[in-house]
């Protein structure tokens, strides 16, 4: 017997591709469950017996970064509210989320940082998140740790950045310098190199 969510969802998948690459040609998608229970799509059959849907007018499936863009758009007053409130830069703030989760309110790194603004659970205790995968009380505690460690470096970004990366000690440890960290001078980087990082600011009055 036919799954009739499966085929819902690969009708609506055909429907997407065909809105998101309308070019020539005409595309198969194939769907089905590995040996794990893993959902598949691809270009290829498993087998003879695989159920097919037809997708006019496209040559391939590709995601798009307008996803992405909306995503990001859904935190902007969080993150204006608490950059303007703390003194810090909103550009910084966003440049930090997109490095440190690509705005992914669930992100959880093998370290144990969470949320929006990987928060390590000493931190997230330090400014009383009960619950760090709330993008509302990440963010607040966030950029109240970035102000934190920007006036503990003079306003020094660079040094903060690698900081909040590493770890105050590391900076110290260091000579109050960007420790000789591959992990950390690559985030330093990316961070500073953001588009989202050297957008103008304009205070208010």
């Amino acid at each position: 017997m036919l799954n009739t969510t499966r085929v819902c969802r690969l009708i609506l998948l055909a429907g997407l591709c065909a809105l998101v690459a309308p070019t020539p040609g005409q595309a198969q998608i194939y769907s089905w469950r590995d040996a794990n229970g893993n959902f598949v799509l691809s270009d290829r059959p498993p087998n003879a017996d695989a159920l097919t849907v037809a997708v006019p007018h496209t040559r391939s499936i590709r995601s798009t970064r307008p996803a992405i863009a909306s995503f990001e758009n859904r935190y902007d007053d969080l993150i204006t509210y608490h950059a303007f409130a703390n003194g810090v830069r909103p550009e910084l703030v966003r440049a930090v989320i997109q490095t440190e989760s690509a705005f992914n309110p669930r992100a959880r790194s093998p370290k144990g940082a969470m949320g929006l603004m990987q928060l390590m659970p000493d931190t997230a205790a330090q400014f009383g998140v009960t619950n760090p995968y709330d993008p509302a009380e990440n963010i607040r505690a966030g950029v109240a740790y970035l102000r934190q460690l920007l006036t503990g470096y003079q306003e020094n970004e660079e040094l903060a950045l690698a900081a909040y990366n590493a770890g105050p000690a590391a900076v110290e440890r260091y000579g109050n310098r960007i420790p000789p960290y591959r992990e950390t001078r690559d985030y330093v980087n990316k961070v500073r190199t953001s588009p989202r990082s050297v957008r103008r600011t304009t205070w208010p009055t």
